[in-house]
């Protein structure tokens, strides 16, 4: 994902985790959270690592991150700037072993969106459409649903929840 960074408080994140050789996290943000006890961050997020940057024309700086991971934050707080810390505890992947048969039309239907979107197709060097973990979780990023059923799909234990409300949808 390519992002740019022009708040100071970002950019203060992006130096640390540069310099430190660690990453930062990303979450969703729930509009009926309360901001002021910092309950409008979801708590699953991606672990992310900037692998590239550079000074974009506008001065601001560009950068591109590769999630790893998927983590849980808890204990956040706000820093003077506003930045956001918490602590993180890594979440094991999803146990998903299905059969071809049962990620069929998905996979399919996947690469089509990738052969009609350039853009998107663009941010994944080796896509994985044999992999259902990898195909799963890609729509789980496409789909238009909102952040707290995301977070739903992403807190279980196995794929098998999406994978059937995918299925209802895909056919």
């Amino acid at each position: 994902m390519a992002l740019r960074i022009f708040e100071p408080r970002y950019v203060r994140m992006v130096k640390d985790a540069c310099a430190n050789g660690t990453g930062f996290v990303m979450c969703m943000l729930n509009s009926s959270g309360d901001k002021s006890k910092n309950e409008h961050i979801y708590p699953i997020g991606t672990f992310a690592h900037v692998i590239d940057f550079d000074l974009l024309e506008d001065g601001l700086l560009g950068i591109k991150v590769a999630g790893s991971h998927l983590v849980e934050v808890s204990h956040i707080s706000s820093d003077e700037d506003g930045l956001r810390t918490g602590l993180c505890k890594d979440l094991t992947p999803w146990q998903c072993e299905i059969s071809a048969q049962q990620m069929a039309p998905m996979d399919e239907r996947l690469k089509e969106v990738f052969k009609n979107y350039d853009e998107l197709a663009k941010l994944y060097e080796s896509p994985q459409f044999g992999c259902p973990n990898w195909v799963l979780n890609r729509w789980l990023e496409l789909l238009p649903v909102d952040g707290a059923q995301k977070q739903y799909f992403l807190s279980q234990k196995n794929c098998i929840s999406l994978l059937n409300y995918l299925s209802a949808l895909i056919a």
